[in-house]
């Protein structure tokens, strides 16, 4: 239920095609909407389509049903699906059911992708097997076949892929929550429930599995109270991590990797691991990610100067706070996956401290806006007032809501293409000047996601190039 554009479903299909299964896909999106995902299912039989609909009966007249993470648990085909006591299943829960090596899981609002393939990067400096899976466009489904107990696997996870697997009562050994913030409150009906999934990751561990938690989040800490594993924090601000009192029901939480005075530590005996500076991905939140991955890391055994390495080599990820290219003097980056108004935040405060103008004036062409998950803007309205000189808002649901909350004295144009906006924001831009793309909103409407508004934005400033 659900192939998707994203190679998720994709995956799906193919491991169960693999299993001789005979294969029902069904999506709400027409033949032409899905032409990539189709292509790669071309070679393989025993698939029916039913595209552009669902039908009741489909989901009644099969031995499993298995569900998309964007296919909202309330469906009335899954409502029908278990009237008839047929099993509704995820990628997510399979796996668990199938590993054979214990995983390492990460999750949180913003920074889980990043954190993941950091991690897997400088796990794979000291061991031969490393496998990065989860939320990452791909189904995990597709990597279990090479997978042997001595295989170290990273997982990124979604809430909703979460909750999707929550009947299998599985959480990993090594859970790891990068922050919790407002997002998808179009799905859930309250911020409690969208941190509940979230505490599915460490739901379920048993008292000598591992928990890393970021200890500049306020709500991470209070759910610190609930694990029954063991804990380890990590920190941006060593000197406070250092001096807290880390009691957690009769044990104390212990202390993993923090900044102090622009360097790297671990752990209560301030072990040296690598100056600040050797991190290479921009902003606070990622030195935040990077410490995270650093923490696990150290668990793991992996030698220092492999990690100081890993993290010297470490480029990012794609529409990540991505540098595209300098043109006239102007910076142009992309960072669609700030789909909500915190991230898009942290990108401005980011790109505001790392390229900031001689001459101290606002110096950041926005590029946000878009459809609306039910999230509030008055914060970022504020950030982009402080530190954006002129801001371009794609057409969408938040839209409006979004323009609302910005001063009067910054200039805001409509545009309803990535082109248009882009453009526009190279005709405003001065040398020196940084056009960002940070929507803080979702993709739908413009776009098929926000991969492919990142890859229109790419694609723009490419054209750009090429008549300078």
């Amino acid at each position: 239920m659900g192939i998707g554009l994203h190679g998720g479903g994709v995956g799906v299909i193919k491991f169960l095609a693999e299993q001789g299964a005979k294969i029902l896909a069904t999506d709400l999106r027409k033949k032409e909407d899905l032409t990539g995902s189709l292509e790669a299912l071309s070679g393989i039989n025993n698939i029916e389509y039913v595209l552009g609909e669902h039908r009741l009966e489909d989901f009644t007249n099969t031995d499993l049903v298995i569900k998309n993470p964007g296919v909202p648990d309330d469906s009335k085909y899954l409502a029908a699906a278990r009237e008839k006591e047929i099993p509704i299943e995820s990628d997510i829960g399979i796996f668990l059911e199938l590993c054979p090596a214990p995983i390492i899981a990460v999750t949180g609002t913003k920074g889980k992708s990043t954190t993941a393939a950091l991690l897997a990067h400088i796990l794979e400096q000291h061991y031969p097997q490393v496998i990065l899976a989860g939320n990452i466009r791909r189904s995990v489904l597709e990597k279990l076949p090479e997978i042997t107990k001595d295989t170290i696997v990273v997982l990124e996870l979604s809430s909703w892929q979460l909750a999707d697997a929550k009947n299998h009562k599985k959480s990993p050994y090594v859970a790891v929550v990068t922050n919790l913030m407002q997002d998808h409150l179009n799905r859930y009906a309250s911020f409690q429930d969208y941190i509940e999934d979230k505490k599915l990751i460490f739901k379920f561990q048993k008292e000598k599995d591992y928990l890393f938690l970021n200890y500049g989040d306020e709500i991470s800490r209070e759910l610190s109270k609930q694990a029954t594993s063991r804990i380890y924090f990590y920190s941006t601000d060593g000197d406070k991590l250092l001096h807290a009192e880390l009691p957690f029901l009769n044990q104390k939480a212990r202390t993993g990797a923090y900044i102090k005075k622009k360097t790297i530590y671990y752990g209560a005996a301030q072990e040296l691991i690598a100056p600040a500076k050797d991190v290479k991905i921009i902003g606070k939140h990622n030195l935040a990610n990077a410490l995270a991955a650093v923490s696990v890391a150290d668990l793991y055994n992996v030698p220092r100067e492999k990690t100081k390495e890993a993290l010297r080599t470490f480029r990012g990820l794609e529409g990540r706070l991505q540098f595209i290219d300098k043109i006239a003097d102007v910076k142009y980056i992309n960072d669609t996956t700030a789909t909500a108004p915190d991230a898009a935040i942290a990108a401005l405060e980011t790109i505001a401290k790392e390229y900031p103008r001689k001459d101290k004036q606002k110096h950041i062409v926005l590029i946000a806006g878009g459809a609306d998950k039910n999230l509030d803007f008055t914060k970022f309205g504020q950030e982009i007032s402080n530190h954006a000189k002129a801001v371009i808002l794609l057409e969408g649901t938040a839209t409006q809501k979004l323009a609302k909350e910005i001063g009067p004295d910054i200039k805001i144009n409509g545009v309803n293409s990535m082109a248009e906006a882009v453009t526009l924001a190279s005709q405003l831009a001065q040398p020196q000047d940084v056009v960002l793309l940070a929507p803080g909103c979702a993709s739908f409407g413009l776009f098929q996601h926000e991969f492919d508004r990142g890859k229109q934005f790419d694609e723009a400033v490419k054209k750009l190039a090429e008549h300078e």
